[in-house]
């Protein structure tokens, strides 16, 4: 149990540290879709598409899967208001969902 705890402490230290990583993650996988997405696209064309598909509210890639730092923070918002070992409980059967 003590094991379970200190990486849960480490985990929740590391999101905490760094909430800002998250986000620039996610923009930068929005960047390289979109960039992708482009494709021969130059100049003004290319212009208003970048601004376009980086400005789009949707996942570029809705179907790609989640990665950890995704699922931990969406787990982690759903774990409002649960304390102790109900968020314990309630995290590790979160992150070891698919998808």
């Amino acid at each position: 149990m003590k094991i379970q705890s200190a990486i849960a402490a480490l985990v929740l230290g590391g999101m905490l540290a760094s909430p800002l990583a998250f986000a620039e993650n996610s923009q930068q996988s929005k960047m390289t879709a979109c960039n992708k997405q482009a494709g021969d696209k130059k100049g003004d064309e290319r212009k208003a598409f970048m601004s376009s598909c980086l400005s789009a509210s949707a996942p570029v890639a809705a179907s790609a899967p989640m990665t950890q730092q995704e699922k931990m923070t969406a787990c982690n918002k759903q774990a409002t208001g649960k304390k102790g070992d109900e968020r314990k409980a309630f995290m590790s059967s979160c992150l070891s969902n698919k998808g």
